[in-house]
């Protein structure tokens, strides 16, 4: 006599994660730990870097649209440019092609550098408090 074919698995079903269990935070905080944590004074440092991002935020975005404004005017004013060409392209397109990426990588890049320090303040400040 034959085996009987071997049954497959049982089927498992997966829910949401158990009620009533406090998740485990993949980071720990900063305000954990110390006595007084989530105070009025943790607010205040949260509340000051979200205004220095947000400064910093329209400081770059101010800067970017200023910059753009300019190329924009110079081509306009300047109709020499449309007349010249190089490798079969007006040389006001190349200005704008080749002047405004590069400068909204760079802009980008400063905002990056200049968030991380702002972020990097915040920390040493809450870690001291």
């Amino acid at each position: 006599m034959s085996e009987p074919p071997p049954r497959p698995p049982q089927r498992v079903r997966v829910t949401a994660p158990r009620t009533g269990v406090p998740a485990a935070s993949a980071r720990p905080s900063i305000a954990r730990g110390r006595p007084g944590a989530g105070s009025d004074v943790d607010a205040m440092y949260v509340r000051s870097l979200i205004r220095s991002q947000l400064r910093l935020a329209l400081v770059c975005a101010g800067g970017f649209v200023v910059a753009t404004v300019v190329f924009v005017v110079a081509v306009a004013l300047l109709p020499a440019l449309d007349e010249t060409f190089v490798a079969g392209v007006p040389v006001s397109w190349l200005l704008l092609g080749l002047g405004v990426y590069p400068l909204a990588i760079t802009v980008a890049a400063l905002y990056v550098r200049a968030a991380q320090r702002n972020e990097a303040r915040y920390r040493s400040l809450a870690e001291q408090a």
